[in-house]
């Protein structure tokens, strides 16, 4: 499995409180802690601990040594990170609730720092990694799409944060497109969460169209096949890197020769323990984490 991933790195800050602040208040939080993070960065090492073999083109400020030791303890390869000589690597302010509920304010800083030569770079060194992976925390998200699809490689993309202005990408051309519901409403124009992933299964019938529910589970669909997922039952505590472990454990697992059914099943195995445990990238599991009962298909 090898699968490269172009995608953010920040520094998360993040702060467990009661409630979310109000404007013009000040409140004092339960617990503070910083970590490695980021949407793409949480991504490679979800897709790190699921087992697969993951490049990450991302960038950082020249002074985080610290932030380049900790990408190395995740064993995601360093070979494509760039180091930014005038912009601070990204953060992340991140909110927890007390029913595990998070908001988050992001500063790109380095994340934006990237050109389409970091990527034509990192995919001619990497010719044998048939998957590329991105989202929309960096400054190459249409490069990296179309020079990764004219390069032969399978594309997943992960829109998030989501803009409505993606929808003129060639999502088309996507291997595979993992939404939540507010991301499929803002790329199809629609309303409504069923007309909004109908829209888009319309629209890439050659593609697997994730869309995860939280605590509903998934609804997925690639060509007339269609499957629609519960959540496992979990104790939740903490949602923030629920959707970065979906993304990375369902990656991986097709990545791997998973048939699509068995895939998302991994990972929603592995949101469910993700969400039980307090942090980003700290609380997605390793695979040897994760229970080995078979869900049977759902027919609809």
């Amino acid at each position: 499995m090898a699968i490269i991933n172009i995608g953010s790195i920040n520094i998360d800050h993040s702060y467990r409180v009661e409630r979310f602040v109000q404007p013009g208040e000040t409140l004092t939080c339960r617990h503070y802690a910083r970590g490695l993070g980021g949407k793409g960065m949480n991504q490679s090492i979800a897709l790190r601990r699921a087992g697969a073999e993951v490049c990450h083109l991302g960038a950082i400020g020249h002074n985080d040594a610290w932030v380049r030791a900790a990408i190395a303890e995740t064993g995601v390869s360093l070979d494509a990170l760039v180091a930014s000589s005038t912009m601070e690597t990204g953060h992340a302010i991140i909110e927890v609730d007390a029913v595990g509920e998070n908001c988050i304010l992001l500063h790109s800083g380095a994340n934006h720092a990237l050109t389409a030569a970091h990527v034509s770079a990192a995919l001619a060194q990497h010719p044998r990694h048939s998957w590329v992976l991105t989202q929309n925390e960096t400054s190459v998200v249409a490069d990296a799409i179309q020079l990764a699809c004219a390069a032969g490689r399978k594309v997943a993309f992960n829109p998030a944060p989501c803009d409505p202005s993606l929808a003129r990408l060639p999502l088309e051309r996507l291997a595979l497109l993992l939404v939540n519901e507010v991301e499929a409403q803002q790329l199809s124009s629609q309303a409504g969460v069923g007309d909004a992933f109908a829209a888009l299964r319309q629209r890439c019938p050659e593609t697997l169209v994730v869309m995860t529910l939280g605590v509903d589970g998934l609804w997925a669909a690639l060509g007339e096949e269609e499957w629609r997922l519960p959540a496992q039952a979990t104790h939740v505590v903490d949602t923030t890197g629920a959707g970065d472990a979906v993304t990375g454990y369902l990656l991986a697992g097709l990545d791997g020769g998973m048939d699509t059914l068995a895939a998302l099943d991994l990972a929603l195995k592995a949101a469910a323990i993700t969400v039980s445990r307090h942090g980003a990238s700290a609380s997605i599991p390793h695979r040897s984490e994760l229970p080995s009962l078979q869900r049977e298909k759902i027919s609809l």
